[in-house]
């Protein structure tokens, strides 16, 4: 087949372009570091570095998800540890005040201590993260979730627990509802002697102590000695199951702070694994790159030489 003098120029022209496009693309990888830097570098490769980099996306995701999981758990943790210590400070005070020689005054001192130790209670209840945020107040957390109404303390904050996802196959409760720590019961409860419902409210106890603190006893008769002692008795129960149930709750958390720390570390792994994949598909090799660059420098020049020559032959001379 014969060819035109216009064919064999645009032939060696497109060898020039070619061979400058492939130079060009040896300097982005030798420059970025990167063998794939377009899915037409390798469609194979480049699909399989977008699923990997969703799973390292995904990946720190959860890993910030735990983080503030962490804060979470762990100032609970720390809330109720301290809540813990408060009743049984109060159970405590409760067993003296059982001792038949203590005198109204005695009474009346113990009455004050035990008010001091609720209303520390309550303010623990109505703890805060620090952004305003109420812990033990569920969903409803822009408000207190106890308030005294009428000398009494209600809950008014959600039911439901906080849940977060802090891994692709686990949820934990990184928020407990107040009302079921301060006002609910464990399964392991102390059981009223009479056979009636065991008080589950921790104020109502406290509350039924102290009004029993506050009854005079001097010159008082059987039946008023023996209703503040079943008094004192009930609420020293009813604070039995409110510190189980603080504890119970407490030692959840911790085992949930243990399985953020396993789960951290499958995380590390999985990010390291992750990444040297992703590294495998896409990153070039240094020597590999350098040598291809000037491989294909030297094929650019050496089509620019024959562009050249070509043009210097006598067919392609414009006579004047």
């Amino acid at each position: 087949m014969r060819m035109s003098t216009s064919m064999i120029y645009q032939q060696n022209l497109s060898g020039v372009t070619h061979n400058q496009s492939l130079w060009m693309q040896a300097g982005q990888q030798l420059t970025s570091g990167k063998r794939v830097i377009s899915p037409a570098d390798d469609p194979l490769a480049a699909s399989q570095a977008v699923m990997l980099s969703q799973a390292i996306s995904e990946n720190s995701q959860y890993a910030l998800a735990r983080t503030f999981a962490r804060e979470n758990i762990s100032l609970e943790e720390t809330v109720l540890r301290s809540a813990a210590n408060g009743i049984k400070d109060m159970k405590a005070l409760i067993v003296n005040a059982g001792d038949g020689t203590l005198s109204d005054n005695d009474r009346d001192s113990l009455a004050t201590r035990l008010q001091g130790l609720k209303d520390q209670l309550l303010s623990q209840a109505n703890s805060t993260d620090g952004n305003s945020r109420y812990i033990f107040a569920g969903y409803a957390n822009d408000q207190p979730p106890f308030a005294e109404q009428s000398g009494t303390v209600v809950y008014q904050g959600s039911h439901s627990a906080i849940e977060q996802k802090v891994d692709a196959n686990r949820t934990m409760i990184i928020g407990h509802s107040g009302s079921g720590i301060f006002m609910a019961l464990t399964r392991n409860i102390k059981p009223e002697p009479d056979g009636s419902p065991s008080e589950a409210n921790v104020f109502k106890s406290i509350d039924m102590a102290l009004e029993a603190l506050k009854t005079p006893l001097q010159g008082a008769d059987e039946a008023t000695r023996t209703r503040v002692t079943a008094a004192l008795d009930k609420a020293s129960r009813g604070l039995d199951n409110t510190y189980n149930n603080v504890l119970s709750t407490s030692a959840v958390l911790g085992t949930q702070l243990q399985e953020l720390d396993v789960l951290d570390n499958i995380g590390v792994e999985s990010h390291t694994y992750q990444q040297g994949q992703l590294s495998a598909l896409v990153d070039a090799d240094v020597v590999e790159s350098i040598s291809n660059y000037y491989m294909q420098q030297a094929a650019l020049q050496a089509s620019y030489k024959t562009f050249g020559d070509m043009q210097g032959m006598s067919l392609f001379q414009i006579k004047r």
